[in-house]
């Protein structure tokens, strides 16, 4: 792993929404970080005042970390949360107001939240995709005169979709995905979806998951062009369905490519690709963001959404599609690599780049 380009001190980092499902996982994740030392947690001012123990009910098997359990949620107010780093795990009804509050006041925000992701001069970013889009910052500020920034990841399941087209992308082109996606509860937050309606079932609908997988997958593929990001010019049409499994969306995709690749060649590139040098040996990068599955079968939620400590993506059934060029399926940690371990990797990322300014 790479020393801290902060030296032997960590950082104070926060949490807005730190008691729903998203903000609990980036709790875990801070709570033990080797640069970033968890000091502070907001959320609504139903919990502010409170402990943050009082004020979460916390989901998993696990305890709430000792030292966190004690501190006094604060309101998602800048006056309020004085860390340099936020990140934001809150609802996209209060989170762009909040977000950019936060911005103005010198910070840099990590947001889960969906409010900025198509904002040309908002990174969209998967930590070893497309690194580069994080030079429109300069432009972010300048454009929306605020000294801080917003960097955001994307949709869970665009995620899990993105990180095996991006090698094929960059080496073949890509002219159309078709994509189909299985995704689980835990996508929907807490308490999730009613278990009368999905025990024994499937809901063939998402509300805006459809869109927003279409739009994510084109900008993350896309290009700095200048100061703002040019989407990729692909087509791509997705459907996306709930299904009865705790955690990892499945997404099931055909793909033609632009440059035409035998089967062999599809999969040496999916299974030799590492992802951008700068995301290397940072403190939540996997051994290997994409791994492929040799068994036939997977791969499987149960046994294959905490590869990489939930950051890596397996990829299986790698084949011929008869109508495009090669199909395949793809799992992600939905809550991991798709929500707050993304965040954190790409705090990581401004870090280790020097794109962070510490007062």
């Amino acid at each position: 792993m790479r020393p801290s380009p902060f030296g032997s001190s960590k950082v104070p980092v926060a949490v807005l929404g730190a008691t729903g499902a998203v903000g609990q996982a980036f709790v875990r994740l801070l709570a033990v970080h080797p640069w970033f030392e968890l000091a502070e947690v907001a959320a609504s001012e139903r919990s502010a005042g409170r402990s943050y123990a009082e004020a979460t009910r916390w989901i998993g098997d696990d305890e709430i970390p000792p030292r966190v359990a004690q501190l006094t949620v604060l309101p998602c107010d800048p006056r309020s949360v004085r860390s340099p780093i936020v990140f934001s795990a809150l609802d996209s009804g209060v989170a762009g107001e909040a977000e950019a509050a936060f911005a103005k006041a010198g910070r840099a925000v990590l947001s889960n939240a969906k409010n900025y992701r198509m904002e040309p001069d908002v990174p969209l970013v998967i930590a070893e995709v497309n690194p580069d889009h994080l030079d429109v910052l300069e432009a972010q500020r300048k454009n929306r005169d605020w000294p801080g920034a917003i960097v955001t990841n994307g949709n869970c399941a665009a995620i899990a979709a993105v990180l095996p087209l991006a090698p094929l992308q960059q080496r073949f082109g890509i002219r159309n995905v078709f994509v189909a996606t299985m995704q689980a509860v835990s996508g929907a937050g807490y308490p999730g979806v009613a278990s009368l309606d999905i025990l024994g079932n499937v809901i063939p609908f998402i509300r805006d998951e459809e869109p927003k997988v279409e739009a994510e997958v084109r900008k993350f593929l896309g290009h700095r062009d200048g100061d703002r990001i040019t989407d990729a010019s692909l087509g791509i049409s997705a459907h996306t369905n709930r299904v009865p499994v705790e955690h990892g969306h499945m997404v099931l995709m055909s793909v033609q490519l632009q440059k035409k690749a035998d089967l062999a060649e599809v999969i040496q590139t999916l299974s030799q690709w590492r992802g951008a040098e700068e995301a290397c040996g940072l403190p939540s990068s996997p051994d290997r963001p994409l791994v492929l599955a040799d068994a036939v079968d997977r791969p499987q939620p149960r046994r294959d959404v905490d590869a990489g400590r939930g950051m890596t993506v397996t990829v299986g059934r790698v084949r011929e599609d008869p109508l495009f060029d090669v199909k395949l399926v793809a799992l992600g940690h939905n809550i991991i690599r798709g929500a707050a371990g993304a965040s954190v990797l790409n705090a990581e990322l401004m870090a280790a780049t020097g794109r962070i300014e510490l007062p």
